[in-house]
């Protein structure tokens, strides 16, 4: 009787404990949890107010798309796909993409190759004995190291600029004119388009389908990207896509953004027109979306051949540590492991980025030449909780002249620079180019003339000297060294 009797309180201490124990852990998750949640938000309010001061204060106009775990959590569209008709944008509008389009070449190339319908080890002259270049392989040309002379020098020298040249013609020019290979393959990282455009016109002779039908059949329809297709007959055959986004370029000596086929100096958009492979790949921000899962999951080739890809094959960018896949660049900054690819042409800016180890995907496509690669970095910021600086418009004053002297000197911002003075006004300085002009709008902050939102700030030490400088890029704003 004395040990049921003692059990049955035991028991009931013991349940009373285990009672409060649950009570506090279920306090624990009320009070805790959502502050943990709340904290792992993106904040895209604040997101959506950048875009709109991008928009007002640099003349943003585009789409973006940011994306945490593939899920949209901001989706937007800024101004008009046609200036002329002032018709607007909308989430399903159609760019551009310029050379974001080299990872879907790189995919059709590895589609084949999975397929052993080639080899990366394959020599160019295998598909093209026409061409003098000897020794590049496949690999060569994903990776840009063949050392391929660039075929859009060429046919702006030799090629009648009233005509819209497609592939055959560029690699008949190349055969023709024979124009010396820059170094030997392999030797060294040198971006090529011309490794790119031959790659599309390889799929066609493996295939025996034309490049965009192929990539049609192979990568488009079965990811369901509907919105995407290789487009080079918007001059050569007057044909319109249905939503498209037209790319359009400041003038500055009429005040106004105009189409590019109507500046002389842009005329490549109209007889390049029809080369296809290193550019003209048409999307919207949602399949672009579509394909970065593809990506991530393996959805079109084996995670093998996607490793291919994946692999840091060559350095692109020593001061950078940046490396090139096939069609796709691998970076590092402050410990975020990223991989991107950016796009330019004239009228187009566009960039693709994933943060992996957060899976944060980032997607910035402009048709006015938009600085899409440092907003996708502020955009990147902000998602990862960082401190961006929203844009404002930039007033210059006037400031006594004799204080620019103690800004002068060398600086790593990250790329070294120098700050000279002359007749009353501070200057970048960097070898082989032009002087640019830094305006003051106050004694120790400048900015730099255009749509990059740049700007470099001072601080003083009690003598008046530096003590810091800070760059401020689209927001972001980091110390710089002095030298």
């Amino acid at each position: 009787m004395a040990y049921t009797f003692y059990r049955n309180i035991f028991f009931k201490i013991l349940f009373k404990k285990l009672i409060i124990a649950i009570m506090i852990k279920q306090l624990f998750i009320l009070l805790f949890v959502p502050l943990i949640s709340f904290s792992q938000e993106i904040n895209t309010a604040f997101i959506d107010s950048f875009m709109k001061a991008e928009a007002e204060v640099n003349k943003f106009n585009g789409s973006v798309l940011i994306a945490k775990g593939g899920i949209p959590i901001y989706h937007n569209v800024f101004g008009y796909r046609d200036y002329i008709s002032k018709e607007t944008l909308d989430t399903n509008s159609v760019f551009e993409l310029a050379s974001v389009s080299k990872q879907f070449t790189a995919m059709g190339i590895l589609l084949l190759a999975e397929k052993r319908k080639l080899k990366l080890t394959d020599d160019l002259q295998k598909y093209f004995p026409e061409l003098p270049y000897k020794g590049i392989t496949i690999h060569n040309l994903l990776v840009h190291n063949s050392g391929l002379p660039d075929y859009i020098n060429i046919m702006t020298k030799h090629w009648d600029h009233k005509k819209v040249a497609f592939n055959n013609d560029a690699i008949e020019m190349l055969a023709q004119q024979k124009p010396p290979a820059n170094f030997l393959p392999g030797e060294r990282f040198q971006y090529s388009n011309t490794g790119y455009m031959l790659l599309a016109s390889i799929i066609e002779k493996v295939s025996g389908k034309s490049f965009k039908n192929y990539m049609d059949e192979a990568v488009f329809k079965p990811l369901g990207m509907q919105h995407t297709r290789v487009y080079n007959t918007r001059r050569s055959e007057k044909e319109v896509i249905p939503n498209y986004a037209y790319g359009f370029t400041y003038s500055q000596k009429l005040q106004e953004y105009v189409l590019p086929d109507s500046i002389p100096e842009l005329n490549l958009v109209y007889f390049l027109d029809g080369i296809q492979g290193d550019g003209i790949i048409n999307s919207t921000a949602s399949d672009l979306l579509k394909w970065d899962r593809a990506l991530k999951n393996n959805q079109l080739i084996s995670k093998a051949m996607q490793d291919k890809m994946f692999t840091k094959h060559i350095i692109a960018d020593s001061a950078s540590q940046a490396y090139y896949g096939y069609g796709v660049i691998f970076s590092e900054v402050d410990s975020q492991k990223i991989i991107s690819h950016s796009g330019g042409w004239a009228g187009y800016s566009t960039n693709m980025s994933r943060y992996l180890d957060e899976d944060l995907t980032i997607i910035v496509l402009s048709n006015n030449e938009s600085q899409s690669i440092a907003i996708s970095d502020a955009l990147a910021n902000i998602a990862l909780v960082k401190p961006v600086l929203l844009p404002y418009t930039h007033k210059e004053v006037s400031i006594d002249t004799s204080l620019l002297k103690r800004y002068t000197g060398f600086y790593l911002i990250p790329q070294k620079i120098e700050l000279i003075s002359k007749e009353g006004r501070l200057y970048q300085r960097r070898l082989g180019r032009s002087d640019i002009e830094l305006k003051a709008e106050s004694e120790t902050k400048f900015f730099y003339p255009g749509t990059a939102d740049r700007q470099i700030e001072f601080v003083l030490d009690a003598n008046g000297k530096v003590e810091r400088v800070y760059t401020i890029v689209h927001g972001i704003k980091k110390e710089a060294e002095k030298m």
